[in-house]
């Protein structure tokens, strides 16, 4: 009987420069691709929000789907299923006659938990729960300083990497996969089913994201082959202003980072460097920063003391400030119209997160985990890393004490409303 491997999919719901897959199709006579819709991302927290909001749920759905097609139209699928990974990937491997497990390696604590707990059931099976990293631009060996001596202020850790790291290809895609024979590849789970609150399951969903691979190449390809008179538009536009809105796919693995990179270079050799053509870099050195803090120093930025030797207790209360602030009804028109957008689409841009965050914690004085709790819930793009390092860093709390003194409301409020043009409309 030929070797068979188990393909588990977690945050990288792409065939495009995914090096496990890649190697799983070479060293497999057979591979059997796995997603697992785990309920403990759907549960609600102790911060009066969910892991997982409705917004998000059907981004993740849509894009666990557009995989799903994908391997079909190779002669496959994707076996769908619900509960812990823990318990049912040992499962399929018995069942299927599995060699080895494949799956990329996370870096916040909740989800290496889980991989843990899988590593663990394997062993006794004597089965491999091999590791592959693939969320990152630059991976670890190729950083110019071991993980431990990686400089905490970004501007530093930007420019030794950009300096002396090399961005590597991408990986190609495999023309052909053999896939394991399954008699039922399981059903795609409804939005109710998944959240366990009948309330949460019947929020609005008004975003013009749809979650998948597809979805995000022609989203990326439409952002950097722009016609000349968008080009231009985009060229007036101040820093803050340019937003690519690649985050939600590069969230959940539907786009690569290198992949983002290598098509942006073909780009400037098409069009010449564009402006807003760097904005897509810096986005992608900062999603990689917050990854590589994360390995660096675990779950200091879960803590409400963060990186502060002495800290106030965590506040838990569900007070009507904080009620207010996620309702979009605080009274300041800008904030306002922040969380209204979030609540509805899932998205804002990163200085409209930094303003209604600011407001949250240094006008409102809410505790800074409440907010970044509900980022996660509401989020399409939430990585546990790029959301809870920022939130850190607004309150104060970070790993950049520089980065983590320069923000104030006022401030935000003024850079991105200079003339208070914003708040006379909304009075008018």
């Amino acid at each position: 009987m030929g070797k068979k491997i188990l393909v588990w999919f977690r945050n990288d719901l792409r065939l495009h420069d995914n090096e496990m897959l890649v190697e799983a199709v070479s060293k497999a006579d057979e591979i059997l691709p796995v997603y697992v819709f785990d309920p403990r991302h759907f549960k609600k927290t102790n911060y009066h929000s969910y892991k997982t909001g409705a917004t998000r749920t059907k981004f993740l759905i849509e894009s666990v789907v557009s995989l799903r097609q994908s391997l079909q139209e190779m002669g496959g699928d994707l076996l769908l299923l619900q509960g812990y990974p823990e318990e049912i990937l040992p499962e399929l491997v018995v069942k299927h006659d599995i060699s080895e497990v494949y799956h990329h390696r996370e870096v916040a604590s909740e989800e290496t938990a889980v991989s843990i707990k899988v590593e663990d059931a394997l062993w006794k099976q004597k089965i491999n729960l091999k590791h592959f990293i693939g969320h990152t631009l630059y991976n670890k060996e190729d950083l110019p300083f071991p993980i431990k001596d990686i400089p905490d202020v970004f501007t530093q850790f930007k420019k030794k990497t950009e300096r002396d790291a090399l961005v590597k290809p991408c990986f190609t895609m495999p023309a052909t996969i053999s896939f394991a024979s399954v008699e039922d590849w399981g059903a795609v789970p409804e939005i109710g089913t998944l959240l366990q609150d009948a309330t949460a399951a019947m929020l609005k969903v008004n975003t013009e994201f749809r979650g998948g691979e597809k979805e995000a190449l022609a989203h990326l390809h439409d952002y950097l082959h722009a016609g000349e008179d968008m080009a231009l538009e985009k060229i007036s536009l101040k820093k803050h202003e340019i937003v690519s809105k690649l985050s939600p796919w590069l969230a959940l693995g539907c786009l690569s980072p290198r992949e983002v990179y290598w098509k942006m270079k073909d780009a400037e050799a098409s069009y010449g460097i564009r402006p807003y053509f760097h904005q897509i870099v810096l986005g992608l050195l900062w999603r990689d920063y917050y990854r590589f803090m994360f390995k660096k120093y675990g779950n200091i930025f879960f803590k409400p003391q963060g990186f502060n030797k002495v800290g106030l207790p965590l506040r838990l209360e569900n007070s009507s400030a904080l009620q207010n602030w996620k309702d979009g009804q605080t009274g300041q028109p800008l904030v306002d119209a922040c969380m209204q957008e979030l609540n509805t689409t899932g998205y804002i841009s990163q200085i409209a997160r930094q303003l209604v965050a600011t407001y949250l914690v240094k006008e409102l004085s809410v505790d800074w985990v409440l907010g970044a709790a509900y980022f996660e819930e509401q989020l399409l793009d939430y990585c546990p890393a790029s959301n809870w390092g920022n939130w850190a860093a607004v309150a104060g709390v970070g790993n950049d004490q520089k980065l983590s003194n320069s923000f104030d409301f006022e401030k935000i409020l003024k850079f991105i409303d200079p003339k208070g043009v914003f708040a006379q409309v909304v009075r008018a």
